[in-house]
């Protein structure tokens, strides 16, 4: 129960953290240094982070293909759940953490679609001559919810403790990967990636709290 308690009091704290974060973004120091005189928020640090990277599209391309991975680890263990659903012939029956998952799952996308609609800032480079809304990193967030679940469900599901500790290095790795990826390539800013980093870390504890509540 303490562990619980800890996760839930860390992700109030992130996702806290993120709200106050997005409201510097939107207010602090403000200037139109983006691409066709967007503004952009905390516009010191972003500026002088993005002329240090540069812009790297064949980073980019490879991030951007490589977040098709979140989509398939869910498709993958949302096939779990059907599996358990047709075969205990009730929803009722599929195990707690997957039915979990799939609402996690369904908060993340929302908050996906949520901050495609709603603009924070833009890119700080065109994506095919136009302007993309880029608060937070979609493809960080994604990433960033999906694997650390993933490296969670691999850990209570696979027995083997080497090929579980593999899985589990292999996970992170590609988080690492995407996350520092998406920030070279220069297609976002660096609050962006913060950003995202903040939210996803504040959702996936409140998955782990929820997830130790129902295993009691």
């Amino acid at each position: 129960m303490k562990r619980v308690r800890k996760s839930f009091f860390a992700s109030i704290c992130l996702l806290a953290a993120f709200v106050l974060w997005t409201a510097a973004v939107c207010f602090v120091d403000v200037r139109t240094i983006g691409p066709q005189g967007s503004s952009v928020g905390l516009a010191g640090i972003n500026g002088f982070v993005h002329a240090l990277t540069g812009t790297h599209f064949i980073l980019y391309n490879i991030t951007d293909w490589l977040g098709f991975v979140p989509f398939f680890v869910c498709m993958g263990f949302g096939v779990v759940g059907l599996m358990q659903w047709v075969k205990r012939k009730s929803i009722r029956k599929v195990d707690h953490d997957i039915l979990i998952l799939g609402g996690f799952y369904i908060v993340t996308i929302a908050s996906y679609l949520f901050f495609e609609s709603v603009v924070i800032n833009y890119r700080p480079v065109l994506i095919n001559g136009c302007l993309e809304a880029s608060y937070p990193s979609s493809t960080t967030l994604l990433v960033t919810c999906v694997m650390p679940t993933a490296v969670m469900q691999s850990g209570s599901r696979i027995r083997n403790k080497l090929l579980r500790n593999i899985v589990a290095a292999m996970l992170v790795a590609f988080i690492a990967f995407m996350v520092i990826g998406r920030l070279i390539s220069g297609v976002h800013w660096l609050t962006d990636i913060i950003g995202g980093v903040l939210l996803s870390a504040g959702l996936v504890l409140m998955y782990r709290a929820i997830i130790g509540l129902a295993v009691r």
